[in-house]
């Protein structure tokens, strides 16, 4: 990328976090530092992908340079002033504008995908929706694939008590000083077998069960 892009996409992107700082929640593009850790462990083979939040595209280039095939790729954006730039940059992947939440409700043909990429802001978001976000990418997910999130906190962004409901756990698997601001990435993947299921994690705006996790989490984070 050249200078002149990477201005106009910090631009942008601070354009766009000055308009809705909780869904951007980052004043600057990710850095490409980030984006080798965020995309270390993708290979070729691990195609179909989806990414959640691409923004820019910082993390789709680093999953091209990976070997990644550009039709293999699913990106999920909700802001649609990116929406633009993403179809033009990245013109023979698939790009969609929605929420993460209604992942489960989407419909994805073909074989089951081997990576979720998330730049999702996951701290600022309700314990309901990080369930419907992570239990949706696990319904498309092959045995042994994992999403990979940043978070720019001291820990996992997803709460131990979500983890545990959803049979997943998250390992750290690097970080970066040279981000604005510093971040963390895990992989969280299936601890054992368990058939996410679309239609139970669908995104609804009240949900006893979950909020019953929302609670625990909130309680546990009490107790820290």
């Amino acid at each position: 990328m050249t200078a002149k892009a990477a201005c106009t996409d910090f631009l942008h992107f601070f354009r766009s976090w000055i308009s809705n700082p909780l869904r951007v929640a980052a004043i600057a593009p990710s850095g490409d530092s980030l984006a080798r850790i965020m995309t270390s462990e993708i290979a070729a083979l691990d195609g179909p992908i989806i990414e959640l939040g691409p923004g820019t595209g910082v993390f789709t280039r680093a999953l091209l340079a990976r070997g990644v095939s550009e039709a293999d790729l699913t990106l999920i954006e909700y802001g649609p002033e990116f929406i633009s730039s993403l179809q033009a940059r990245f013109p023979t992947a698939r790009v969609l504008q929605m929420d993460a939440a209604h992942l489960a409700d989407a419909v994805f043909e073909g074989e089951p995908v081997g990576a979720v990429v998330s730049g999702l802001p996951l701290l600022s978001m309700s314990p309901r929706k990080i369930v419907s976000i992570l239990a949706g990418a696990f319904a498309y997910m092959r045995p042994g694939g994992a999403v990979y999130q940043f978070t720019y906190g001291p820990r996992c962004p997803v709460p131990r008590p979500i983890l545990d409901r959803l049979g997943l756990k998250a390992v750290r698997i690097g970080g970066t000083v040279r981000n604005l601001p510093p971040a963390s990435v895990y992989r969280i993947s299936r601890r054992k077998p368990l058939e996410l299921s679309r239609e139970r994690f669908s995104y609804r705006e009240s949900d006893t069960e979950i909020d019953d996790i929302a609670a625990f989490s909130n309680e546990t984070a009490a107790e820290r």
